[in-house]
């Protein structure tokens, strides 16, 4: 079968920034590429450790039909739940893991709490496109994607909402893409 002329993946780094131009860490971050979705394989398996009574990470971003372990490391027990319309979910107290893993099996935000721990929240992000991360501290994500048009979804807990934003993604070769600017401070 021949390639020729079939887009080639290519490394590209995509930004996001506040609204004065700082760099936004914590940003989930997923790309459609040419609307193409899909679910994670089967045994796909992340973790949201308990640590220092809190979740790590804060945000965590999985794709769909990912389980995720919730794992806790503390000496004391926790109570992790979700009342999310992406999940509703209830663990109750324990220590150390729970035998069943959490099936995250369609696309949102789960806002996670502990029912003891009022202090502890984390988010987990679920995403239907294996094209997906969080950005770090420089507001930077890196990600193999072909040249061409695509839709850049985003979440992060200070934007207010249990939804993805969506904006147009463009690709093309050889130019990094302009950094996205979202409307926090």
């Amino acid at each position: 079968m021949s390639t020729a002329g079939a887009a080639q993946a290519a490394s590209w780094t995509l930004s996001v920034q506040n609204a004065s131009g700082q760099p936004l860490g914590d940003v989930a971050m997923a790309v459609e590429v040419k609307g193409q979705t899909g679910r994670a394989g089967a045994g796909s398996v992340a973790q949201m450790e308990q640590r220092q009574r809190q979740f790590q990470p804060f945000v965590l971003v999985v794709q769909t039909g990912t389980a995720v372990n919730f794992p806790n490391f503390d000496t004391v027990r926790h109570h992790v739940y979700s009342f999310s319309a992406a999940k509703k979910f209830d663990l109750k107290l324990y220590t150390g893991t729970p035998t069943d893993p959490v099936l995250f099996d369609k696309p949102g935000v789960a806002t996670l709490g502990c029912n003891i721990h009022d202090e502890m929240s984390a988010h987990i992000v679920i995403v239907d496109t294996p094209f997906f991360g969080k950005s770090n501290a420089q507001g930077q994500l890196r990600l193999e994607l072909p040249p061409g048009e695509h839709v850049l979804k985003v979440w992060h807990p200070r934007l207010g909402s249990p939804l993805l934003s969506s904006f147009p993604l463009r690709l093309v070769p050889g130019q990094e893409p302009a950094p996205l600017q979202l409307p926090l401070r």
